[in-house]
């Protein structure tokens, strides 16, 4: 429906790897800048129908009642979230497109809830794909494209310190602590 604003309510690294065609991406960094968003970017005087989602259902009832409470009047949700969406409905039926970010060791899922291609930065701890690895900003454990020029020399060699007591732990055999 034309008249319907689909918002997607998750961070914007999330909506990076994937989200509902058509979907405003807020841009925000963290949920907690989600009622500003509202403020600035929802007239309330208009009364817009709004539909949203998010990864599991929970930050959609937050956002349905920020809108109520701003006084928009038409507010709905994807019930279940993404994840039941791309469980229950087929591929091919499908207006998704991407991956959805999970925060477990996934990390991403698509249709069927199968386990996605991307992985954690060990750095930053946000989703990266072959081709960021492809980077020359990528160094595993260290940087990767996105936090690259965001960190200190200082902390890249923190990082490859880190990085490099998990190999010696695999070379042993072990666990590392931060795994």
């Amino acid at each position: 429906d034309p008249n319907v604003i689909i918002v997607d309510t998750r961070n914007d690294y999330e909506v990076e790897i994937g989200s509902f065609k058509d979907a405003i991406n807020p841009d925000i960094t963290a949920f907690g800048e989600f009622p500003k968003w509202i403020d600035d970017n929802i007239d309330v005087n208009e009364q817009p129908r709004v539909a949203m989602f998010c990864t599991g259902g929970i930050r959609c009832e937050k956002s349905t009642a920020l809108l109520k409470e701003a006084g928009v009047n038409e507010v709905y949700h994807l019930e279940g979230g993404i994840l039941r969406y791309l469980e229950t409905i087929p591929e091919d039926k499908s207006l998704w497109d991407g991956q959805c970010f999970v925060f477990d060791e996934r990390v991403s899922v698509g249709h069927g809830l199968e386990v996605g291609e991307y992985e954690l930065c060990r750095a930053c701890r946000f989703p990266i794909c072959d081709e960021d690895k492809t980077s020359t900003k990528y160094v595993e454990g260290v940087s990767c494209p996105r936090c690259h020029d965001r960190t200190t020399d200082e902390q890249k060699e923190n990082f490859a310190e880190r990085q490099k007591q998990i190999e010696l732990a695999m070379q042993r055999d072990k666990q590392h602590l931060g795994e």
